[in-house]
């Protein structure tokens, strides 16, 4: 048996980038996915290339809890239930605090912090009635340790790992797991748009001495969303490279 027969998953975020790698990942371990992405077409795209058969996309903004429902619930709908959320949708609006707008930091606060806050709440409603589930929210090594110019990221993302524990607490008992992850600096189109001179910097901190694959992410998603991590509740793991360890 694949690790993921017979299990359903939304990946918000999940037509690009890491949440593209995790989808495939799953799709791959025989889950059947829903991706929701702020761009129908992109979510479109993502869905064909994979499969409809498994994957179904929907146009969802996380920060709007309606959307987020009707995401969950096209995949209750399509595919018969819920068992694993991942809560992956995030943007970038750096800047230093004396360039940095209010929007931008209102904006940044909305998608990661209240777009993974909307995606556990109402995927814990769901999983409890079933008495099982795994969330799983991507935080960023940003969290940890704050990086220049990102002070609305920074926050978010440590706040992400804030939500996951006291949401793990509260919902351990019903048999649904939340658990973070912190991605370190990874290789994707995002991040391959730094000027070089950044990139290299950044890469120097990394013990390892390369970047993370997108698809390095995502094998830890599918350890935490598969029966390998049944005691696992509450945790981050650090996705970094041994990055600031």
């Amino acid at each position: 048996m694949r690790l993921l027969d017979g299990r359903v998953a939304v990946v918000t975020g999940g037509a690009q980038g890491i949440g593209l790698a995790i989808t495939k990942a799953f799709v791959a371990e025989g889950a059947k996915v829903v991706i929701g992405d702020i761009n129908a077409d992109t979510a479109m795209q993502a869905a064909a290339s994979i499969g409809e058969t498994d994957c179904q996309p929907e146009a969802c903004d996380v920060t709007d809890a309606e959307a987020v429902q009707r995401l969950l619930d096209r995949a209750v709908d399509r595919f018969g239930g819920l068992d694993i959320m991942v809560n992956n949708a995030g943007i970038t609006r750096d800047a230093t605090m004396r360039k940095m707008t209010e929007a931008d930091f209102d904006t940044v606060i909305a998608v990661h912090l209240k777009g993974c806050w909307n995606g556990t709440r109402l995927a814990a409603g769901i999983m409890r009635e079933a008495g099982s589930g795994s969330i799983i929210n991507l935080s960023s090594i940003s969290g940890k340790v704050g990086f220049f110019g990102q002070t609305n990221y920074s926050a978010a993302k440590a706040g992400i790992v804030g939500l996951t524990k006291a949401a793990a607490k509260e919902v351990a008992a019903a048999g649904v797991r939340v658990n973070a992850i912190q991605p370190g600096l990874i290789r994707t189109a995002m991040t391959e748009a730094m000027p070089q001179d950044i990139w290299d910097a950044k890469l120097a901190e990394v013990p390892m001495r390369r970047a993370g694959e997108p698809e390095e992410v995502a094998s830890v998603a599918l350890f935490l969303a598969s029966g390998m991590s049944s005691y696992l509740t509450g945790t981050v793991l650090e996705v970094t490279g041994g990055r600031y360890m």
